[in-house]
């Protein structure tokens, strides 16, 4: 099966919001074994989103919509898909007592106009939204399959994984799809490549193949058999293999984070962790706290962006920063070493570099990171080189330290 998305929205086309949509869910797609031949953006007109759902099944079997299906009036995607499908729109009772579920639910009364998110084209399932107002819609009694989820990434991603996929997987009823991943951070795409070899072959069974995001290597692998059992089988197998090959490189056999990982690990150590951070501003603090349960080993971070700071609140000899400059191995070991004392952990990390656009000088370039982990007996120094842009280093270079966190732990 190939898949389209039709991405809708005024707001899309005049720049003012940006289309994540669509790339999580080719990831999603791609990740069983369904990829993505073509992507549209249609603006909050009935005509334009018939003739991108036209264009979109001309090339896949499975059409997936997002956005329009609010309850204002430049909201017409599902008078779009009524048009497109010839099927009349009606009104779904049970749906209308679901939204008024909702606003209930939050001691407040329905709007009139919100009864328009439960009309439906006729012979259509609704797909249930359990975070906003807005049912997707299901329509599968055409030549292809449609998917119209709303636009709001949070209630897409819900609806995605929770109704669409299930389907999904069922559609092609002569075979089993079994999927497994692998985590990976230390090495590119492309020496993950040269490891695997024929692995990632195309069109071979089961299907290997990998994505990025923030320096975090995916490996997708999905096989298709006629039964179940054997699927879990030959999916298993390859995983293993796949994480014998790749070795400490994998930080996890399932879809969690760095932070989610020396999360646990600390927890099963009873140990405590600071950070120390200048370019990162505290991000790596802040993946740290997005895990319920964090209390129990995040103790406290510093943000020293400035030279001052370094010095005041960790307290960092200012000759050193003279000397050796704020970006260095020196001054990154002297950052984690003063965090650890200064909140009595028994781990702490530090982040100093340069994001960039401006910073650099002639011996540290743009996206030179020093990070440095401080622990009994021992402070350890990287330095790396990120790019290609502000963010992209800050990201990396969090992950990076959570990475040498991980593989010291």
């Amino acid at each position: 099966m190939k898949a389209s998305i039709v991405s809708i929205g005024n707001e899309l086309l005049s720049g003012s919001s940006v289309d994540t949509n669509s790339a999580y869910l080719s990831e999603k797609l791609l990740s069983i074994g369904i990829p993505t031949v073509a992507g549209f953006t249609a603006r909050d007109d009935c005509e334009a989103i018939v003739k991108a759902l036209s264009q979109a099944c001309e090339q896949a079997d499975i059409v997936l919509t997002t956005g329009g299906i609010g309850p204002t009036d430049d909201d017409i995607t599902r008078q779009a898909i009524s048009k497109f499908t010839d099927k009349e729109l009606k009104l779904n009772e049970e749906l209308v007592k679901q939204i008024e579920q909702f606003f209930a639910r939050r001691n407040k009364i329905m709007p009139k106009r919100n009864e328009l998110q439960a009309y439906l084209p006729e012979g259509a399932q609704a797909l249930k939204n359990e975070i906003g107002t807005a049912p997707g819609i299901m329509v599968t009694d055409v030549e292809k399959a449609i998917f119209v989820l709303p636009g709001v990434p949070v209630e897409m991603k819900q609806m995605f994984e929770q109704s669409v996929l299930p389907k999904l997987l069922e559609m092609d009823g002569r075979e089993v799809v079994a999927v497994r991943k692998l985590k990976c951070f230390g090495m590119g795409e492309s020496n993950i490549a040269e490891l695997l070899g024929e692995r990632m072959k195309r069109g071979r069974n089961p299907l290997v193949n990998t994505t990025v995001q923030d320096g975090v290597i995916t490996v997708h692998i999905i096989a298709r058999t006629k039964d179940r059992i054997q699927a879990d089988l030959v999916v298993q197998n390859e995983q293993g293999q796949i994480a014998e090959i790749l070795g400490d490189n994998v930080f996890a056999k399932e879809d969690i984070s760095l932070a989610q990982v020396v999360g646990t690990r600390l927890t099963e150590m009873n140990k405590t962790l600071a950070v120390a951070e200048s370019c990162t501003g505290g991000l790596v603090g802040k993946l740290l706290t997005d895990m319920p349960g964090s209390s129990n080993y995040f103790l406290c971070g510093w943000v020293t962006y400035s030279n001052e700071a370094k010095v005041r609140e960790l307290g960092i000899d200012p000759e050193l920063i003279e000397k050796k400059g704020a970006v260095s191995e020196e001054v990154a070991a002297a950052m984690a070493a003063g965090a650890r004392n200064k909140a009595q952990v028994d781990y702490a990390l530090s982040i100093t570099g340069i994001a960039g656009p401006e910073g650099a000088t002639a011996d540290k370039s743009v996206g030179l990171v020093f990070i440095s982990l401080a622990k009994a007996g021992q402070n350890l120094v990287e330095r790396c080189v990120f790019g290609p842009d502000r963010d992209s280093v800050r990201k990396r270079a969090a992950n990076a330290a959570l990475d040498l966190l991980r593989r010291n732990i």
